[in-house]
C-alpha cells in the first residue's frame, strides 16, 4: 500500500526497486500459468484515467485492441513491468507514478507534468517474436532470460551454446556445443537455431519454435524435415568475427584469402549454400577496396572475379539457374570474356528453357 498526497493508492508494489512506482491490483484472475516474456508481442485493451477519474485514453472506445512488443520501451515503463506479470484473460489495474509514466514533461494536453496515472488493462494474448527473414513465423522466439549487453554474434563468429531440442515432448537433442556461425550444419545445428543465435546476446536463454525450412538439419536426428520442433537455447559465450568496417583494405584482402580457402573446402564437401555465404562475404569486402600496391591490386581483382564465378557455380550445383545467371552477369562485368561464366550462363539459360 502506498499513499499519494490526497488519494490512497491500492495494489501490490511490483516495481523492481519496490519504491511504490507501480502498484498492481487484480480485478479478474487470468487462466493458465504462462506469462509474457521480453520481446513477446502482446494484445491488450486498456482504459487510462487520471487520479480524479478523468479518462484520457481508451482502446475500448476505439474498439481496437492495442499491440506492442514487451520490454522494448515501446510503451511507458510501468506497462513493460506490469503486463509482464499478467496471464491470458487477466484484467488488472496499474497505478503508475510519474517516473514510471510520462514524468515531468507529461503527454499532450490531457496528461500534465508529474501525473500519477491509472490503467485498467485486459491481456488477451501474447506470442513470441518472429525472427524469420521471410516473416513467415518459421522461427518464433520467446526470451526466457534476458541476455547481457547489446552485442550479438555475426557471420563467422565462434559461439558456445547449450541446446535442448524436443518433439512431441520427447528430447531428441541435448548438448553444449561450440561452432562457427555459418557452419552450424557441420554440428547438426538446424538452420532456424543458427539464425536465432545471431539475434541473441550473451547468456540469453530463449525458447524457439521452428517449422518449415527453419527445421532443415533435424533429419539428422531421424525426424522428418518440416516437422515442427522446439529448442531451448542458451548463448553461453561468443567471439565476434571482424566486421568489414573495422578492417582496412589490406586486412580485407588477407581475410578474403582465408575465406576463399574455407569456401573451397565447403564446396568440395558439397556444402554449396555455406560456400556461397563465404564467397559473398569476399565480394562484399573487396567491392570498394582500393590498392596502391600493384600486387595487392591484382590479388583483389582476381579474388573478386573468383568469388563471383564460384557463387555462380554453387548456384548451378543447386539447380538455382536464375541466381546462377545473375552471379555470372556480375562476374562478366569484371571480365567480359571469362569462359567459365559464359559457359555457366549458357547452361543455366538452357536448363531454364527446358
Amino acid at each position: 500500500m502506498a499513499t499519494d498526497d490526497k488519494t490512497t493508492l491500492k495494489g501490490e508494489d511490483i516495481s523492481p526497486e519496490k519504491d511504490g512506482g507501480v502498484l498492481k491490483e487484480i480485478i479478474k484472475e487470468g487462466h493458465g500459468d504462462e506469462q509474457p516474456s521480453v520481446n513477446d508481442k502482446v494484445s491488450v485493451h486498456y482504459v487510462g484515467t487520471l487520479l480524479d477519474g478523468t479518462p484520457f485514453d481508451s482502446s475500448r472506445d476505439r474498439n481496437q485492441k492495442f499491440e506492442f512488443n514487451l520490454g522494448k520501451s515501446e510503451v511507458i515503463k510501468a506497462w513493460d513491468i506490469g503486463v509482464a506479470t499478467m496471464k491470458r484473460g487477466e484484467i488488472c489495474r496499474l497505478t503508475c507514478k510519474p517516473e514510471y509514466a510520462y514524468g515531468e514533461g507529461g503527454s499532450g494536453d490531457k496528461i500534465g507534468p508529474n501525473a500519477t496515472l491509472i490503467f485498467e488493462i485486459e491481456l488477451f494474448d501474447f506470442f513470441g517474436e518472429d525472427l524469420s527473414e521471410a516473416k513467415d513465423q518459421s522461427v518464433i522466439r520467446r526470451t526466457l532470460t534476458k541476455g547481457e549487453g547489446w552485442a550479438k554474434p555475426n557471420e563467422g563468429s565462434s559461439v558456445e551454446v547449450k541446446l535442448k531440442g524436443t518433439h512431441d515432448n520427447k528430447v531428441f537433442d541435448e548438448r553444449t556445443v561450440s561452432f562457427t556461425v555459418g557452419e552450424g550444419f557441420i554440428h547438426n545445428i538446424p538452420e532456424g537455431v543458427e539464425h536465432a543465435i545471431t539475434k541473441m546476446t550473451k547468456n540469453e536463454h530463449a525458447q524457439l519454435k521452428l517449422k518449415s525450412k527453419a527445421t532443415t538439419g533435424i533429419e539428422k536426428f531421424n525426424i522428418p524435415q518440416n516437422t515442427p520442433v522446439q529448442y531451448d537455447v542458451t548463448l553461453l559465450n561468443f567471439e565476434k568475427a571482424k566486421e568489414s568496417w573495422s578492417m582496412n583494405d589490406v586486412e580485407k584482402l588477407e581475410q578474403s584469402e582465408v575465406l576463399k580457402k574455407r569456401a573451397g573446402e565447403l564446396f568440395k564437401d558439397g556444402h554449396y549454400r555455406a560456400a556461397i555465404k563465404k564467397y559473398t562475404t569476399i565480394a562484399g569486402y573487396l567491392e570498394a577496396a582500393n590498392y596502391e600496391n600493384e600486387d595487392d591490386k591484382k590479388k583483389g581483382a582476381d579474388l573478386k572475379l573468383t568469388a563471383q564465378s564460384n557463387i555462380a557455380l554453387c548456384h548451378l550445383k543447386l539447380n538455382e539457374f536464375a541466381e546462377c545467371i545473375h552471379a555470372c552477369e556480375k562476374a562478366l562485368e569484371l571480365d567480359s570474356k571469362n569462359e567459365k561464366c559464359l559457359f555457366r550462363r549458357g547452361q543455366s539459360h538452357l536448363s531454364m528453357s527446358n
